[in-house]
């Protein structure tokens, strides 16, 4: 990814905030549905920390010439895995899929990005991408609290998921380059 061009940095910001908000959105949805207070308090508080990724990412969409909030989907087998997690009905699966699977491969992106573009020209998104991949470890370790103290809510990791996420190698669907007029 080195030597991207604004209109490739836009589209990876573009995605990132896109998936940040559709996990966002899921976590949402599965706070009224799980019975377990516990994981209401989770799923609650980490949509906010989501919230505030896919916000700065929106920020930095604008000056990378996509507009506001802008956002671009994954490419559809990423989405289509994503969509699967979401589906879940009980707690344990849904914080699974969510966490062993999902934010750890946000996570793995957010950290490919970082060791990929020239930190000096895209300083912006670099700390942006930093201070996501600090708050993913954060949320990773609460989320091991909380399960060990409600082992009910805990379940196997959800390698399936994983696997599926990793095998999509570039989840980015890039725009194509636009050639200038001579």
């Amino acid at each position: 990814m080195t030597g991207l061009s604004v209109r490739a940095r836009g589209d990876w910001v573009a995605t990132l905030r896109h998936v940040s908000v559709h996990l966002m959105e899921t976590m949402a949805r599965w706070v009224p549905t799980s019975p377990e207070y516990e994981a209401k308090t989770l799923f609650g508080r980490h949509l906010w920390d989501l919230a505030q990724h896919a916000d700065a990412l929106g920020h930095r969409t604008a000056e990378l010439r996509l507009g506001l909030h802008a956002s671009r989907a994954p490419i559809a087998e990423y989405l289509t895995v994503l969509q699967d997690i979401g589906r879940r009905e009980a707690s344990p699966e849904r914080i699974s899929g969510m966490y062993d699977s999902a934010l750890v491969d946000l996570r793995r992106r957010y950290e490919k990005y970082l060791t990929s573009v020239d930190p000096l020209l895209d300083e912006p998104t670099v700390r942006i991408a930093e201070r996501a991949v600090a708050d993913l470890e954060r949320l990773l370790r609460e989320r091991d609290e909380v399960v060990a103290a409600r082992r009910d809510l805990r379940s196997t990791p959800d390698e399936e998921s994983l696997a599926a996420l990793a095998a999509v190698a570039s989840f980015v669907d890039f725009r194509p380059e636009t050639v200038a007029a001579s």
